[in-house]
């Protein structure tokens, strides 16, 4: 018992701690529910708890000086008991002066002092009522009668029941050690009964009392176990998201705090060096160093000064902001570019040309235009008109054409050539219009843009710049890439060039761009406007012989780990490498062949079936690398060729490939199974559709006069088809060609197999000019073909072709359709009415 003098202090009727009560009621034994068996009637007095709730088994000290509980207490002590036990009252939680449906039976222990001498009382909850109607009774309380609540549970407890006991008690374990209530864990463990152990967490203070509130009115233990049990879980799953934030940001505090004490420390220990005249320098001193870098370097005058502005921000700004290293890293940008360094130009023509000879061969559009550019610089240079209007003498070509025919390595050839650095900007799938202009310093990460990157890696104001693949530049939400591109590639503008990283102005007037492309029509028109265009067509078979022999072949031999001489190609067998075992503009497929033909010579030389040196013969190829793909027509049996019947003619082509031949075939449908109409097959395009209907109208309008059999297509259908169906085909040049194949078709005349043709045709019968001359003529050359018949007004473009092609192909220029019919048909050995 617990003397008054000894009783807790409290200031408001409120609970205790779960130590403090437990600890100082050691002497009471344990505290456990028990359990109602009365069924009587209870009248009691009501003491109201205002928001704080008691639950049975719990021991409470409450501060007499407030009214109701006062009136409470002496009204039960008022009421005398017949078997003469404690003082009862009802303790009631009331929320926001409404009071519970359910209280608790609590017994008056002690009445004395508290410690700080206000009249108290000690109450023990004793078991769960339900509250009835109001009554009359002893004193200034308000007097209710009351139900106990009887609690059963079954005997023996399921294993459910125990296993929610076991982890309560695991639960309120682990929540007391981190208050460091060692004792009180004991008390908790000791606690068998089901309804106590979940009364017990009334003692939690971190329960609310809507809570608590809902543990006093759950009636089954059970259930109100699990329901203690929910919400200390929930508890303790709060407490560890705070403890590991709260940790973090110890962390977070500790980690400033420390680097702000060891800044200090260390600007003490340079302090202390520099008063000694050693030690490294400070902050200042590195503002001090820039600054005497930009004033020692070459610099122009704006450039100048704006590195200086930017000095003088560095300055100001603290060791720990951002921006101080932003304007560092501007700063190493803009002191690593070469504002005044420039190569010399080598001024031998006759030696530039010989470099260009040795390392291409062909391509002489290109090696005029260099020796025109530098014989062009020598004589400004020696007149000292080096700068004229700001602008210098650099140059912009666009060099056109198939892949594989050298464009980017003729880059570094013309660099050699002229002497100047050699530096390649990919520009394939690029997006971001940043990539050519730069980032602006705003942005995290920010670098200047692939334009001042070239020039910051060649070391020279007058590289030559490679812009590879310019027609694969995309554009998104980013930006257009080509857009950005017109500054850079326009001659009367790039002499002020403007980076947005760098925002100040950059002379690319001295720089030569080459920029190369497959497709010409994939380039903007507005850039191409600023280029000098070359094209580079492909390669002639005797060009393609002299490139293996003198360039791919030696390169193949290093790789394949062969000496010169131990594998030797003589010139036939790479014409027939080049003419039968490949098909193609440029020579990227006759390199891979030729390598695969001294893998397979060293291959057999480490199996023992071949003895080095050896010499590749052309009847030796089939046994090395198998039968060749590409067999002229000319080459084919006479009845096995495509043009060994009537309808099909041969024509020319241009694709991003270079230049290709063209079948086509013309056929008519029977009169009485067959449509009336056109049929056009091949994944033909508008532009193609077209010329076939006008070569049809054509025919139809000048049939007699070309002594065609044209009556019989009223009622009959044409067809008209292009092999290799899976590839697009569109333009007008195949006009020609398709009104020679259906005037063979009609007239039962063949088309002679070594002759193509192309152009365009109208209704009047006229031929009209296109594209693409040169590459349709090496295409026919390759395809073994020996006539080609091309529209008059295209003769002017003959003077492109290589001469020696020239030579073996016989060209026709013409005006008008019949021209060609009487070229390209045979003579017929019987006259038909009409071809079937």
């Amino acid at each position: 018992m617990i003397a008054q003098s000894e009783l807790p202090a409290g200031n408001n009727p409120g609970l205790m701690c779960i130590e403090s009560v437990q600890l100082n009621l050691t002497a009471e034994g344990e505290i456990m529910a028990s359990a109602s068996t009365a069924s009587a009637p209870l009248t009691l007095p009501v003491l109201p708890l205002d928001d704080e709730v008691v639950l049975p088994g719990m021991v409470v000290p409450l501060d007499l000086s407030d009214n109701d509980v006062r009136a409470a207490v002496e009204a039960a002590q008022a009421a005398a008991r017949p078997d003469g036990g404690k003082p009862r009252v009802l303790l009631v939680p009331r929320v926001d002066g409404t009071y519970a449906a359910t209280g608790v039976l609590g017994t008056v222990e002690q009445v004395g002092r508290l410690s700080d001498g206000d009249p108290g009382a000690l109450i023990r909850g004793r078991d769960r009522v339900r509250i009835g109607a109001g009554t009359t009774g002893p004193g200034g309380a308000l007097w209710v009668e009351g139900s106990a609540v009887e609690e059963t549970l079954p005997d023996p407890l399921p294993g459910s029941v125990t296993e929610l006991v076991r982890e309560y008690k695991a639960l309120a374990t682990s929540w007391l050690k981190k208050r460091g209530a060692w004792q009180v864990v004991d008390r908790v463990q000791q606690i068998d009964g089901v309804g106590a152990l979940a009364d017990n967490s009334g003692y939690s203070p971190f329960l609310t009392v809507e809570q608590k509130v809902e543990l006093l009115e759950t009636a089954d233990p059970v259930a109100r176990l699990r329901l203690a049990t929910a919400q200390l879980r929930e508890h303790l799953a709060e407490q560890d998201v705070a403890e590991t934030i709260a940790k973090d940001v110890q962390e977070g505090v500790d980690k400033q705090q420390r680097e702000f004490l060891l800044r200090r420390q260390l600007e003490a220990v340079r302090k202390e060096l520099r008063e000694l005249g050693d030690g490294p320098d400070s902050p200042a001193d590195e503002s001090d160093d820039y600054r005497a870098r930009v004033e020692a370097a070459d610099l122009p005058e704006k450039v100048r000064e704006a590195a200086l502005k930017e000095v003088d921000k560095l300055e100001r700004s603290s060791d720990q902001s951002p921006e101080g290293s932003w304007i560092r890293t501007w700063l190493d940008t803009v002191l690593e570019l070469p504002w005044n360094e420039r190569t010399e130009d080598q001024y031998d023509i006759p030696g530039a040309q010989a470099i260009l000879d040795a390392e291409h061969a062909g391509l002489e559009d290109v090696k005029e235009r260099i020796t025109e550019y530098l014989a062009v610089r020598k004589r400004r240079a020696e007149r000292g008109l080096g700068v004229v209007g700001g602008r210098r003498g650099g140059a912009v070509l666009a060099l056109v054409g198939p892949p594989g025919v050298g464009k980017t390595s003729l880059g570094e050839s013309v660099a050699h050539a002229m002497g100047r650095k050699f530096v390649r900007v990919a520009l394939g799938g690029v997006r971001d219009e940043a990539e050519i202009r730069g980032h602006r310093r705003t942005y995290v990460g920010a670098l200047p843009g692939r334009i001042v990157r070239a020039i910051k890696e060649a070391g020279s104001m007058n590289p030559v710049v490679l812009l590879d693949e310019i027609d694969k530049v995309g554009s998104d939400f980013r930006g257009d890439p080509a857009a950005a591109l017109l500054e850079v590639l326009d001659p009367a503008q790039n002499h002020t060039f403007r980076d947005h990283y760098l925002e100040v102005e950059l002379d690319l007037s001295d720089v030569v761009f080459l920029a190369t492309a497959n497709v010409l029509e994939a380039i903007p028109e507005a850039l191409l406007d600023r280029m000098e265009l070359v094209r580079l067509d492909g390669y002639t078979e005797d060009e393609k012989v002299v490139i293996a022999r003198d360039h791919l072949l030696p390169r193949q031999l290093e790789r394949a780990g062969l000496e010169p001489g131990e594998v030797v190609l003589e010139d036939a067998t790479l014409r027939k490498l080049a003419g039968e075992y490949t098909r193609e503009a440029g020579v990227r497929t006759l390199e891979r062949a030729v390598a695969r033909l001294l893998r397979k010579v060293t291959a057999q030389h480490e199996l023992g079936d071949r003895e080095l040196p050896f010499t590749v013969r052309p009847e030796d190829l089939r046994d090395l690398i198998g039968r060749p793909h590409h067999v002229p027509e000319s080459a084919q049996d006479p009845a096995e060729r495509r043009t060994a019947v009537p309808g099909v003619a041969t024509g020319l082509a241009v694709t991003g490939a270079g230049g290709d031949v063209l079948f086509v075939e013309a056929s008519l449908a029977d009169p009485e199974t067959g449509a009336a109409g056109l049929t056009l097959t091949g994944q033909l395009g508008d532009v193609m559709k077209e010329s076939a209907q006008i070569a049809l109208s054509f025919l139809r309008s000048h049939g007699a006069e070309l002594e065609l059999p044209v009556t019989g297509l009223k009622d009959r259908g044409v067809h008209i088809h292009f092999p290799a169906g899976a590839v697009p085909k569109d333009g007008p040049s195949a006009g020609v060609t398709m009104t020679t194949a259906l005037a063979s078709l009609l007239s039962g005349r063949q088309v002679r197999t070594d002759v193509a043709m192309t152009g365009e045709v109208s209704l009047t019968g006229r031929v009209l000019p296109i594209g693409g001359v040169k590459q349709k003529l090496l295409a026919a050359h390759r395809a073994g073909i020996t006539t080609v018949v091309i529209p008059k007004r295209n003769e002017a473009d003959l003077d492109d072709v290589p001469a020696e092609i020239l030579e073996k192909l016989e060209v026709h220029p013409v005006t008008d359709v019949r021209q060609v019919l009487e070229i390209a048909l045979a003579p017929a050995a019987v006259p038909v009415a009409v071809a079937a």
